[in-house]
């Protein structure tokens, strides 16, 4: 398969655009309930914990640890030439959340290993984040 244009994600959903506002300011956030301080991730404005809509962005520190890794090698996408590596990150401190992303190429990692963020700047002034392994 060809390479295509990469697919740019919706980033005015009124659940998830606070987290594309941050990402282009390189800032890794979640969504915390306001009243009972859960975590709400994926990010929705309804607390299924306590029944809250107040809700806002806490940053994190774009740190954690790999849960768990596959590498790619059918291209079922022409966006995504292979091979890649598709991950699973635990955050470091939201260890409740566990944030997807993918390496380009095949890459040997183990679990607990530790990841930090990335920055990838796609068209239309959409960034989102990547993950790597941690210098």
């Amino acid at each position: 398969m060809d390479t295509a244009p990469r697919l740019i994600p919706c980033d005015t959903d009124r659940d998830t655009g606070g987290f594309f506002d941050a990402a282009r300011r390189h800032e890794l956030v979640v969504r915390v309930c306001d009243s009972c301080g859960s975590v709400l991730h994926l990010p929705v404005a309804y607390c299924h914990h306590c029944g809250s809509w107040e809700g806002s962005w806490k940053q994190v520190s774009g740190q954690g640890r790999l849960y768990s890794s596959t590498i790619v090698d059918h291209q079922v996408h022409p966006s995504f030439p292979t091979p890649y590596t598709i991950v699973l990150v635990e955050l470091q401190d939201a260890p409740e959340v566990r944030m997807v992303g993918h390496i380009d190429g095949a890459h040997d990692l183990a679990a607990d290993q530790r990841m930090e963020v990335w920055w990838e700047d796609l068209p239309e002034g959409v960034v989102i984040p990547q993950w790597r392994p941690a210098a």
